[in-house]
Order: C-alpha cells, then structure tokens, then sequence
C-alpha cells in the first residue's frame, strides 16, 4: 500500500469556493453539512449527483485546511471531512506533503506561495498562476531553482473535450463569463491541450462590457474568445470549425475534471513528475497578460514572444 498523500487546502477568496469542492472530492463529504454550511449550489448539485460511496480518492487525504475568513475554514472542516483547521497557512509546514492555494487572484499567489517554496513543499497553485509580469518572473525563477510548481485550469481535464480531438481545425471559439483576467485561462488551456504549444499573438478587441480576444496559433489555426461577464449560462461553449465538419461542445461535468485535476496534481506531489512541461503554463500566462496589455493599449496586437522576452524566457 502507497503511503498517504497528506494535503493542505489554503485560501478562499469571494466567488470561489474550490475548498469545499476539492476536499470534498478528495476526502468524501458530509451530505446534510455541506448542504448547510456550503454557499455554492453548483457545487452541491454535482456532489449530490455522484454516486456517494465513489467520492473520495484513495491514498490521499485534505488534513488541514484553511481559509481568509476563519469562519469558512470551520465549514469546510466539517462539510469535507478535513479533521485539522489552522490558525495561519504556514501552520502546515512539516504536517503535509503539498499544499493546494485554492484561491483564483493571480495577482496575489506569489504572496502565498512564498512560505512554502522557501520551505520546499511542493505547491499547486488555482489558476491563473500569474496576471502580471513581475509575478510571472518570480514563478519562473523558482521554477528554474527547483522549486516544485504546478498549475492548471480544470478545464484541461474535461472529458468533454475529448469529443474536439482529431480534426485539423481551422478555427476555434470558446466563451466565458466574469473576466478575462480570472476565467480566460478556462479557455486556453483546454485549447493548449488541443493544439499543443504555440500560442503567438493576441489582439484584444472590447465591445461595451464584452471582450474578445483574436489569438494566432502556430499550427495556422485563428482562435476566438470572448468574455461576457454574465454570460454564465454560456460558460464551456466551445466550437471547432474545420474543411469538412464544425463541432460543438459545453463543457459541464465539472466534478469529473476537478477530480482529474487533482489526481494529476496528488500524483505530482508523490513522485515529483509534472503532468505536463512548466513552459505551456508560462506561455498560458504570457498570452493572458498580452491580452490585459492589448486591450490597454488600445487593440495593439501583443505577441507571447515580446511578454516571454521581458520575463527571460526564450520563445
């Protein structure tokens, strides 16, 4: 038997709720508290619709949690089954062998990773790992002193995508909701994994409350996406348009990708192995902060191999 995986979940940040979801999903749940104490109904509907004796994911435990109102860490601790409540993040040092930030301020993840890459536990990190050059940088160099990185959107891990595979797509669209910024990493990561690396330029074009952003890959295929902040009904819609056939897919089964997400992620804690290269989550980044910058400047068009040279890093 595989000795446990004992995790922390840190950090809960306003309209989102990922440490209810994931501790639940690794450890099993409390049905009657989590419907009690759990302020997020999407996440208590796909819980409830799994068959209850299959939550849990086993050789791995959430051990200690918490969150930036206290109060919230007592919910999740009783809704998830996390047995041990903090009093600060860095209280786990020595208690776990990885830590999972919750939180989806990519502005503000350098500031909580920091403890822990200095203490070398390993770290997953919610996306978008980094909304701004100087903290990008920062990633990047720990990364490349050997600091044990990962991050993801869990939308790379959809099984509805796999219904956009094969096909030599000419174009690509996909819409979120809320903000580039926070949600536009749900669309390009999915699309990465479609296509492989090589995301080159953005244009970002800004219409009333919307955005779109105009995005070339490598392989020749041209990339839509469009952020419309209360379009959540819409959110996962993606369509793949090519010589002979179009394809539409909605991403919903969200329990099954967080779920995928976090067994990469537990699995990358075990062994040390990454899922995938740390380059794809730099070039992630790189082209959500050239869109920030396009649509700064007016629909400039931003390629990832200027924000890739100002971090160091060879396109």
């Amino acid at each position: 038997m595989r000795p446990l995986i004992r995790l922390a979940v840190l950090g809960m940040i306003p309209g989102n709720e990922h440490p209810y979801s994931w501790s639940a999903i690794v450890n099993g749940f409390d049905p009657k508290e989590m419907e009690a104490r759990c302020p997020s109904a999407g996440i208590i509907k796909y819980l409830n619709e799994q068959p209850f004796e299959s939550v849990g994911i086993e050789g791995a435990q959430v051990t200690h949690v918490w969150t930036d109102d206290p109060s919230d860490a007592e919910n999740v601790s009783a809704a998830s089954l996390v047995p041990n409540v903090v009093d600060q993040p860095e209280d786990v040092i020595g208690e776990v062998d990885g830590v999972l930030i919750a939180t989806d301020d990519g502005d503000d993840h350098v500031r909580r990773a920091l403890p822990f890459v200095e203490a070398g536990v390993p770290v997953f990190v919610d996306k978008p790992l980094a909304t701004n050059l100087p903290d990008l940088c920062q990633f990047v160099h720990w990364e490349q002193g050997g600091a044990a990185l990962l991050s993801s959107s869990g939308m790379r891990y959809a099984k509805e995508l796999v219904d956009l595979r094969g096909p030599s797509w000419r174009w690509l669209t996909g819409i979120t909701a809320k903000t580039w910024e926070k949600y536009g990493i749900h669309l390009l990561e999915p699309i990465l994994a479609l296509l492989g690396p090589g995301f080159e330029q953005v244009r970002t074009e800004r219409n009333h409350n919307s955005s779109f952003f105009h995005i070339v890959h490598r392989s020749g295929t041209s990339v839509t996406l469009a952020v419309v902040p209360d379009a959540v009904g819409s959110f996962g819609v993606f369509h793949a348009y090519g010589e002979s056939e179009h394809r539409q897919i909605q991403v919903k089964d969200f329990y099954v990708a967080f779920r995928n997400q976090l067994l990469t992620a537990i699995h990358f804690f075990r062994t040390g192995e990454s899922p995938f290269p740390f380059e794809q989550t730099i070039e992630l980044m790189a082209i959500i902060i050239a869109g920030i910058r396009s649509g700064e400047e007016g629909g400039r068009v931003v390629t990832t191999a200027e924000i890739l040279e100002e971090i160091g890093v060879k396109s």
